[in-house]
Formats: structure tokens, C-alpha cells, sequence
């Protein structure tokens, strides 16, 4: 909980600094391109994580890395990470960067879990009734998890309503347990 703060914390600074110069697509796609560089090759992400290589080195290489693919904005975040040795939270502040950008567009993050997929007529159905109940505009994810046996999981932000038999299962064992 504490990394989410921090994390939600740096975005909120990188994405008020991207607005008020206009860049706010171009700084969140840099941060989404550095992370996911950073992410998907185990020794890069390793020597950016690592708190025993000097902050001075690692800063260089970042610099000669980035410096003419990713926006200054961005640029900087990345150095001032590694200047405060919070480099392990950049992906939770690419994640919280992301929600601001929806959040400024007026849309909320939806993701819709079912156990098998859902028709488009039923997936726009179930979004109208949300955007109705809640009154609000959402960026919708929708998967499917076999796993749920059936049913829907709904996330919204903090709020997760869980409709699968799976959950249900699982609520019924908790109580189970607890009358004991």
C-alpha cells in the first residue's frame, strides 16, 4: 500500500508537469515503452533494480540509453527514480500515470472477468447498467478466466463486485471456517 502511494505520488507530479506542457500522451507512451524495455529483458531490469551499483553509473547509462528516444519528462522521471533509489516502482507509477490519463479523459478503468466470453450485445449491456448505476464513462477491459466456472468479476478502480462461482464458492468455505 505504501509503494501505491508513493507511486500514485510521482505520477500525479509527472502527469501535472505533462499536461501543463501538452505532452501527456507522449510522456505516458515514453514511461509505458521504458518500462516495458526494462520489464522484458531480466538483466536490464536487474541492473536498473539493483541498489549496489552506484546511482551515478546507473544514471549515465540511462542517459546514454534514453536520452534521444524518450521525452525529457519522462527522461527525468527515470533519473530522479534512480537519484531517490525508488526504481522498483516504476511500473506502479506507469499503472497510476495510466488511470490519470483516463481519469483527465472523464473515463474510469473497467475490467470484466468472465468465465467464458461475453457476446458484445451482453458486454454492452452490462457496461450501460454500470454507466448508469455509477454515472460515470469507463475504459473497459474485458478477459475470460475459465477458472471462474461461471459468472462475472467486476473491478472498478477499488471497488470489485464478485458475481463467479467461484467467488461464491469461496465465500461459502469462508463461512464454513468461521462457524467452526
Amino acid at each position: 500500500m505504501q509503494r501505491q502511494t508513493v507511486a500514485r505520488r510521482y505520477a500525479m507530479a509527472t502527469f501535472s508537469l505533462a499536461k501543463d506542457n501538452g505532452r501527456i500522451d507522449e510522456v505516458g507512451g515514453d514511461l509505458r515503452i521504458a518500462s516495458d524495455a526494462l520489464a522484458k529483458d531480466d538483466d536490464a531490469r536487474r541492473f536498473f533494480v539493483s541498489p549496489v551499483i552506484d546511482r551515478a553509473v546507473k544514471s549515465e547509462i540511462v542517459m546514454k540509453t534514453f536520452a534521444t528516444r524518450l521525452d525529457e519528462i519522462a527522461l527525468h522521471l527515470l533519473l530522479l527514480l534512480i537519484r531517490k533509489r525508488r526504481e522498483a516502482i516504476l511500473g506502479a507509477i506507469v499503472a497510476e500515470y495510466e488511470k490519470l490519463v483516463l481519469a483527465d479523459r472523464g473515463f474510469e478503468p473497467l475490467e470484466i472477468v468472465s468465465a467464458r466470453e461475453l457476446q458484445p450485445s451482453e458486454l454492452n449491456e452490462l457496461v450501460d447498467r454500470l454507466s448508469r448505476a455509477y454515472k460515470k464513462r469507463f475504459e473497459v477491459q474485458n478477459r475470460v478466466d475459465p477458472s471462474l466456472l461461471g459468472g462475472v468479476r467486476i473491478t472498478m478502480g477499488d471497488l470489485r463486485i464478485d458475481g463467479t462461482i467461484a467467488g461464491r464458492l469461496d465465500d461459502l468455505a469462508r463461512e464454513l471456517l468461521t462457524a467452526k
